[in-house]
């Protein structure tokens, strides 16, 4: 047979392997793309496949616990189907073939997925530099409740927080929007390749964050038209569906808009994508005025405010009371008092203020002339 004669392309062996031909363009099959072309052509996909051996009974109840729960809040599974029993719920979900569970319904609830797909575990670390790995976790499990543990790891042990207060209430951000993130992780664990054997990992450094996802484009897609405006064709559609139904996704084919706006809207830097032939990129920069923080010590940055700012806050307060400590304002301010010794060594600098006295009894003088 010759390739391009059948009704539609077919992979051709040839010397034990298989190629495939599309347009002009001749490509060696093997491996899981070979399996994902050949589900494809008979109308399935990878998560649709059933696994022998496992029953309802293996999965996790909290699992589906957790799922009822957001289910009912977001209201777009029919009452009925939730108060089915575990088994009524997976079938009114589409997540069984027959006497069988799918591979969504394995990887969505069961406490242990990587005993039938390896690689459906996210690994996140911490590096000083490309080789200089300093610390890291990795988050197992059922895949539904994956992208929650991620954000809680991320943002209490990876990501230091910007403080701001209104009025008693403190308020605590990050380098990019907490739903941007929530986002891009909510896509890379639906979208991901599940037949590479390997995790996703979530690379942190000092400067940006970085979502390695194993997978790749629908066929035919560009990066253009991944940003632009596209119609839904999720990777995994049973895992897709079952996400949309408890409301941690709110449409198809509009998370990847969805992050920038998001950046847009918070003045932080849109994320950077880039597509390799079995990965996605997905890079958050982080902000100029953030690393400047960060460089003056702080640990923690007051939100949404630049080094400016933060001067001209402190400056507003030893106006109404010059003997004010470090520690207290540190307090008013929102950042340690390390930070706040940054600053007044700043200011100090620059000929805006002196001090006046004893160290720990002494006052500050404000020279508006800069004298």
């Amino acid at each position: 047979m010759l390739i391009g004669v059948a009704p539609f392309p077919v992979p051709i062996s040839y010397r034990g392997e298989y190629h495939y031909r599309s347009g002009s363009t001749k490509q060696v099959l093997k491996g899981a793309a070979l399996n994902r072309f050949l589900l494809g052509k008979t109308g399935r996909r990878w998560d649709a496949m059933p696994v022998p051996g496992v029953t309802v009974s293996d999965l996790d109840a909290d699992a589906l616990a957790r799922f009822r729960r957001r289910a009912a809040r977001s209201k777009r599974l029919a009452p009925d189907a939730l108060v089915e029993d575990d088994e009524g719920l997976l079938e009114q979900l589409r997540l069984t073939e027959g006497v069988y569970l799918k591979r969504a319904a394995v990887l969505l609830f069961h406490r242990d997925p990587e005993r039938f797909v390896t690689g459906a575990s996210v690994k996140i670390g911490y590096f000083a530099s490309e080789s200089d790995l300093r610390y890291h976790d990795e988050v197992t499990g059922d895949v539904f409740s994956q992208p929650g543990k991620i954000l809680d790891i991320l943002l209490t042990k990876y990501l230091k927080a910007e403080i701001s207060y209104e009025g008693i209430q403190r308020i605590e951000s990050y380098p990019m929007p907490e739903s941007a993130l929530r986002e891009a992780l909510l896509n890379a664990v639906i979208h991901r390749d599940y037949s590479v054997a390997a995790p996703i990992q979530i690379r942190v450094y000092a400067d940006r964050l970085l979502i390695c996802n194993p997978g790749e484009l629908p066929e035919g897609w560009s990066l253009d038209k991944l940003l632009g405006r596209h119609p839904s064709q999720p990777f995994n559609p049973d895992v897709a569906n079952t996400f949309f139904w408890s409301g941690e996704i709110e449409a198809w084919g509009r998370g990847i808009q969805r992050v920038l706006s998001a950046c847009r809207e918070a003045g932080t830097p849109e994320p950077k994508i880039q597509v390799e032939p079995r990965d996605v990129w997905v890079e958050f920069p982080f902000s100029a005025a953030y690393l400047e923080e960060i460089a003056g010590g702080t640990g923690e940055v007051s939100r949404g405010t630049t080094q400016e700012t933060t001067q001209e806050r402190i400056l507003n307060l030893l106006r109404k009371d010059p003997k004010l400590t470090r520690k207290i304002l540190a307090e008013r301010i929102g950042i340690t008092p390390d930070g706040v010794k940054y600053h007044l060594d700043k200011l100090r600098d620059s000929g805006r203020i002196r001090h006046v006295g004893p160290t720990k009894r002494g006052r500050w003088e404000i020279l508006e002339d800069g004298r």
